[in-house]
């Protein structure tokens, strides 16, 4: 494992207008200037959070897919954020005609050109998010430079028990469903925002797991003002960083020797309990 280099973008989104907003994050991307692994954009971040996905979705081989790709490479870093997808449902034995399915899904897309994806486990039904979208049933743990990086989508963060990280065996050889790093990519209201930073700090102390978490800026089409304060907590719970209503780009450094110097001095994580979720 060696110390990873994250780049988070903070920014106001254009509503509903996936054009504007590629156009803006290509300019922010190409304006990173140092070594970075890891790029990390907002929820729903080429429409904002939008109810409409007949209107907006696209496809796993669509123009932002390609797009992240395309800057992944160029940067020879990881591109992550979610956006809405359409996915064609598949036909089952002794049905009828199979539909389409739409999801809010996280995609991780590599300098080597491989991708995988996340779809939002936990929609939010204030909105009436379960109304327009599929609820993903699976996590998703990668593997990347040594660290172990479970990335979750905005509502996800209010549920401790989908957002716990694996325990730890005696050995300290970690399970596969653990993880060394929790990301969260949102959408999260300013007038829920001792939510958004006290959960985030929860989330990492409980954990023992770096925690970052980037949010969007500026009102949405329907008026909601979003504050940001996009953050970075360490494995104790102590913020490394965080800014509200501010656009930015900034580049930080998660250690491994902090990580491992926390988990080694209160090895918590050992005496978890073992449990399994029922989907």
């Amino acid at each position: 494992m060696q110390d990873l280099k994250i780049s988070l973008i903070q920014a106001e989104l254009f509503w509903e207008n996936k054009t504007q907003n590629l156009e803006m994050f290509s300019g922010l991307i190409n304006n990173i200037n140092e070594a970075t692994d890891i790029i990390v954009l907002p929820e729903m971040f080429t429409t904002g959070f939008s109810m409409q996905p007949q209107l907006f979705a696209e496809t796993m081989s669509g123009e932002t897919v390609k797009w992240m790709q395309q800057q992944a490479k160029y940067k020879k870093a990881i591109i992550v954020g979610s956006l809405i997808i359409e996915a064609k449902n598949s036909l089952l034995e002794g049905e009828g005609m199979g539909g389409t399915s739409y999801f809010n899904r996280l995609i991780w897309a590599q300098p080597d050109g491989e991708t995988f994806h996340y779809d939002k486990r936990h929609l939010f039904t204030l909105s009436g998010e379960e109304k327009y979208y599929s609820a993903g049933k699976e996590k998703l743990v990668v593997e990347y430079k040594g660290w172990k990086i479970c990335p979750l989508t905005c509502y996800d963060l209010r549920f401790p028990v989908w957002c716990r990280n694996g325990r730890q065996t005696t050995d300290h050889r970690p399970q596969a469903e653990s993880y060394d790093l929790l990301l969260f990519v949102a959408n999260w209201p300013e007038s829920r925002n001792t939510a958004w930073k006290t959960l985030l700090q929860a989330r990492a102390i409980e954990n023992q797991a770096y925690v970052i978490g980037v949010n969007r800026i500026g009102n949405d089409g329907n008026n909601i003002y979003h504050s940001g304060n996009s953050s970075i907590i360490d494995p104790m719970g102590d913020v490394v960083f965080s800014q509200s209503d501010l656009p930015f780009t900034k580049t930080f450094t998660v250690s491994k020797e902090r990580l491992q110097f926390v988990r080694e001095k209160l090895p918590f994580l050992n005496d978890a309990d073992e449990f399994s979720i029922n989907i």
